[in-house]
């Protein structure tokens, strides 16, 4: 089995799909002098996250990042970092409408990027401080835009929305049940976004924050809203970043990947392995070479998993195991939080024996004693 370097969705079928990620906001509400999407959460910026979601998907084709001109070369730095794909960096304007409108404009007019992007059928947008979106959720909105020519995901209210009087005191408010909050993603058929871009009015670019309703107010679509799950709230304040922190600490307990070296006798077990595993934890498996030059393992280790197992058909050998443990140091993963590794040795043999040997056992002891202080958590596992 030879994983694919995406998603392993079929995506939407015989549609160009883009993503633009504005990222230019200052984070005044969060504090501080960093703004909330270069903020590290485990280590990482927050805009990485959300990078990187949109990046697994294969049927994305190009993610627009929009940054302040003075955080470009931030922006650089973290996608060659974190090895990010398939991305472009443009300046953004002032406003958030006047970001996403010189992201859009990357497919449309050659000023704004050395190369004129395909223009895509549908185009993404989706808030960069919003790292949890999930490829199913995405589906739903680019299949809803093709059919509808806009689409958004929307929550129910949490609190009842009210309106004030001039003198403070309470002037209406609005029956809960019938109104929804706007969320992101949303998508667009690209023709329809750019041409209601193209026809707003300075009001509209400096002062606006829907993008649905630019469609609506200038192209006449309709959009279609799609019921989203919790996971799509925006990190805001700075309580959100613990949230934030707390999710994925729980997302990286719950995937493992597993390495194997492409003979079919540990290939079998590897398939097993990730049937009996795959209804309990996010399994990230497949027939691997260990090498550096390797660009699926590359991508797993850019998506930050910490659990790692390690098949291999030599009874006693930890070659692989220190290869992979190399890979690991040189990743900088273990940096952030510490790596589980069980390394599994696989006896094809007909020796029927199960006695491991005082100096292999030493030997095994020695090597995990050695990755402990690299805080790589290393188990082995002998499997006749």
């Amino acid at each position: 089995m030879e994983p694919s370097s995406g998603s392993r969705g079929a995506g939407p079928a015989a549609a160009a799909v883009a993503a633009v990620l504005p990222a230019g906001g200052s984070g005044e509400r969060l504090g501080g002098a960093t703004p909330k999407q270069f903020c590290a959460v485990q280590g990482r910026p927050l805009v990485s996250y959300t990078v990187r979601a949109m990046e697994r998907i294969s049927w994305i084709s190009d993610i627009i990042v929009v940054v302040s001109p003075e955080n470009i070369e931030t922006m650089k730095s973290i996608i060659e970092k974190y090895g990010h794909k398939r991305v472009t960096i443009v300046k953004g304007g002032v406003t958030r409408h006047r970001s996403i409108f010189n992201g859009l404009k990357v497919f449309a007019e050659n000023e704004f990027s050395n190369q004129l992007l395909q223009k895509p059928e549908v185009v993404i947008i989706h808030d960069a401080v919003r790292p949890f979106v999930e490829e199913d959720i995405l589906l739903k909105v680019v299949m809803a835009a093709k059919d509808h020519g806009a689409a958004g995901a929307i929550r129910p209210l949490v609190s009842t929305v009210v309106a004030s009087a001039a003198d403070g005191c309470l002037d209406h408010s609005l029956e809960r049940a019938r109104y929804r909050a706007s969320e992101m993603p949303q998508a667009f058929l690209f023709n329809i976004i750019y041409e209601a871009y193209q026809q707003c009015t300075d009001y509209d670019l400096d002062y606006g924050t829907e993008c649905l309703h630019l469609a609506l107010k200038y192209c006449k679509t309709n959009a279609k809203l799609v019921e989203g799950t919790a996971d799509l709230w925006k990190v805001t304040y700075k309580r959100d970043l613990y949230a934030a922190e707390s999710i994925i600490k729980d997302n990286l307990s719950q995937q493992v990947c597993v390495v194997t070296n492409v003979k079919e006798d540990v290939t079998q077990v590897s398939l097993l392995l990730h049937e009996s595993l795959k209804s309990q934890i996010k399994v990230e498996a497949g027939s691997i070479r260990l090498s550096k030059n390797d660009g699926y393992l590359q991508d797993i280790f850019s998506g930050q998993c910490y659990n790692f197992v390690c098949i291999n058909d030599k009874k006693y050998e930890i070659e692989e195991t220190r290869q992979l443990v190399d890979m690991l140091e040189q990743s900088n993963i273990p940096l952030l939080y510490p790596v589980v590794l069980i390394s599994v040795h696989l006896d094809v043999s007909e020796n029927t024996s199960c006695s491991i040997g005082m100096e292999e056992l030493t030997r095994i002891k020695k090597f995990a004693r050695e990755v402990k202080k690299k805080n790589i958590l290393l188990y082995g596992l002998l499997i006749q």
